[in-house]
């Protein structure tokens, strides 16, 4: 019992120390690819982001938005030339953790709580 009791606390204490890198300044800016299924394929775009903008290149057209950082980790998206009522609605990001050259992220529409969706992007310059 004894023993058991020991070996409970020394993982605990492994396990509750574990932490996961989020190194998110390293990717404010660069070129990202990210890959998503559409249709049954898979699809790889890329983006461009600096300070402020963000680019992206998808199926051969471009985009832009607006970029506003809420802190190291978040940040807002927001499209600056609509075509329709849904791309006006800005975009709440989250880097929810790195590693190297890849971050893991959480999106969803500004003020959804439910709705979140994950993707992996990859710094490629």
């Amino acid at each position: 019992m004894t023993l058991r009791l020991f070996l409970f606390f020394i993982s605990l204490s492994i396990f509750g120390c574990y932490h996961q890198e989020r190194n998110c300044t390293d990717f404010h800016t660069g070129t990202f690819e990210f890959e998503t299924y559409l249709n049954g394929k898979m699809i790889t775009t890329q983006f461009f982001r600096n300070d402020s903008i963000e680019i992206d290149y998808f199926l051969g057209k471009s985009d832009t938005a607006s970029i506003r950082w809420i802190n190291d980790c978040e940040y807002i998206v927001k499209k600056l030339h609509p075509k329709n009522m849904s791309e006006e609605k800005a975009i709440h990001m989250k880097i929810i953790n790195t590693d190297k050259d890849v971050y893991m992220f959480e999106y969803g529409l500004v003020g959804d709580l439910k709705n979140k969706q994950k993707g992996t992007a990859k710094k490629i310059k």
